[in-house]
């Protein structure tokens, strides 16, 4: 296997010289289990690989290797710095018509200006790869390409290695035999600044009564240990078969895995088309149908969660409406409903300007109030007095841009980071005026249960 072109790269700014070449070349395979292709690269590509899978299940994507890797740490330009280099790679790329887009994949932090000593020491405030070898599923279809980034002169016998590569991993995906259950156990579960989190629910709904904010969310972590190091398949596994109507994301990067199943998009960009969703405002679910129902309608008839609703429709449509012509936004929200919880929800399209890509809209729309707070500057300057933690990747943008600018971002909650036999939960809620401390930690639990129950951790302790 020649290394000239899965070296990683890291760099600032994407040095072409006018010998590189970015090549793509796609085949179209039997049906392949896409964790059994993420596991087929564990031997060779055991911290370079990710999982994408949309909320409706019509695309998963796996990357395997690393082509090419964007990183940036630039205050006040990290979206715009990942675009650019993006589409400076995308000028150079050389495909036929047979052959699927490549894929960036990848996420930012939540706040880059908040850079306290943690568990993300390894993460930059934007992180990207171009996978080696990338797996579609899309349309009853499954794809698997190859992407090269070289200025060596004999890519040639480069490419015919990576074929030869690409053909083992589909081979090892299909016949292998694979066991995703989850054996491990959990020693200890450590709630990460409880004291901390409750002084600041209460200092935050303090300052909201004397004007400063209209909102703020503040979140927490648990800490979960295992008997040994945690298997990154097993956790993809298990959060995929735990919450079915999310997004579901893992990201790999210096032995970590950022995973989740979020229910929530950021933007999507198809075919000259935007959408997004405002989700925000929550209830439990009931015990039975009934209940369920008394609960949706006390939700849709809240107060306080209709007005942290409109937080969120209000930012986003601005933004859609600033980017966007024939924006189409309902009047009155629905009820999102997932196994654990019940959400607002206000789905919103436009048809996208010539000059807007989808790190417009993620630089635009990121924080949402659902996850900052409103104003958002004010909220972002309360999280970081108050939190205590750095909250890394979590709630922030995770997602993907192909090289037709066709792309999807969720907001990464219902997340974990998994770094050998540690797991670090996060989760978090909107404070306002009335919020009572005791009440916004009793939600948290809920928020942290589908990551918890997914790597067998136990619920309040």
């Amino acid at each position: 296997m020649g290394h000239k072109m899965t070296d990683v790269r890291e760099i600032q700014k994407v040095m072409i010289s006018p010998s590189t070449r970015f090549f793509t070349e796609t085949v179209e395979v039997g049906r392949i289990s896409p964790l059994s292709f993420f596991e087929a690269g564990a031997s060779q590509y055991k911290d370079k690989r990710f999982y994408w899978q949309n909320a409706d299940k019509t695309l998963t994507l796996v990357g395997i290797g690393h082509a090419y890797t964007l990183a940036t740490a630039k205050a006040g330009s990290r979206f715009k710095d990942i675009s650019e280099q993006w589409k400076q790679l995308c000028s150079i790329l050389i495909k036929e018509e047979k052959d699927i887009d490549p894929v960036l994949f990848g996420g930012f932090s939540f706040d880059e200006k908040n850079r306290k000593e943690s568990e993300w020491e390894g993460f930059p405030s934007g992180y990207f790869v171009v996978p080696s070898f990338q797996l579609k599923i899309e349309e009853g279809k499954t794809m698997v390409s190859i992407n090269m980034i070289t200025d060596c002169k004999e890519a040639a016998e480069d490419f015919e290695r990576l074929r030869e590569e690409r053909d083992k991993l589909i081979h090892i995906a299909q016949v292998e035999e694979f066991d995703f259950a989850n054996d491990n156990k959990v020693v200890a579960t450590t709630e990460r600044g409880k004291k901390q989190y409750l002084d600041a629910v209460e200092n935050v709904t303090a300052s909201i009564r004397k004007g400063k904010a209209d909102k703020v969310v503040i979140a927490r972590a648990l800490e979960l240990q295992f008997e040994r190091d945690f298997n990154n398949v097993k956790a993809l596994h298990a959060i995929t078969n735990e919450q079915q109507e999310s997004y579901h994301f893992g990201l790999q990067r210096g032995g970590s895995l950022f995973f989740g199943a979020t229910p929530e998009r950021l933007i999507e960009i198809k075919d000259g088309k935007a959408y997004s969703a405002c989700v925000a405002g929550s209830i439990r679910r009931g015990k039975s149908a009934q209940e369920d129902r008394e609960l949706g309608e006390e939700l849709l008839g809240d107060r306080k969660n209709r007005e942290e609703h409109q937080h969120v429709v209000s930012m986003i449509s601005n933004v859609f409406n600033k980017y966007c012509s024939e924006v189409l936004i309902p009047k009155t929200p629905k009820l999102m409903k997932i196994r654990d919880i019940q959400h607002l929800y206000t789905p919103v399209q436009g048809t996208l300007g010539q000059e807007n890509d989808i790190f417009s809209f993620v630089e635009a729309l990121h924080p949402t109030p659902a996850l900052g707070g409103v104003p958002t500057n004010v909220a972002l300057e309360i999280i970081r007095h108050e939190e205590g933690m750095d909250r890394g990747y979590y709630a922030a943008p995770i997602g993907w841009i192909d090289a037709s600018g066709n792309g999807e971002f969720a907001v990464a909650i219902r997340s974990a980071l998994l770094d050998g036999d540690r797991a670090y939960l996060y989760a978090g809620g909107g404070i306002v005026a009335d919020s009572v401390p005791e009440l916004e930690y009793d939600e948290t639990w809920v928020k942290f249960r589908p990551v918890l129950r997914a790597l067998g951790g136990k619920l309040n302790g």
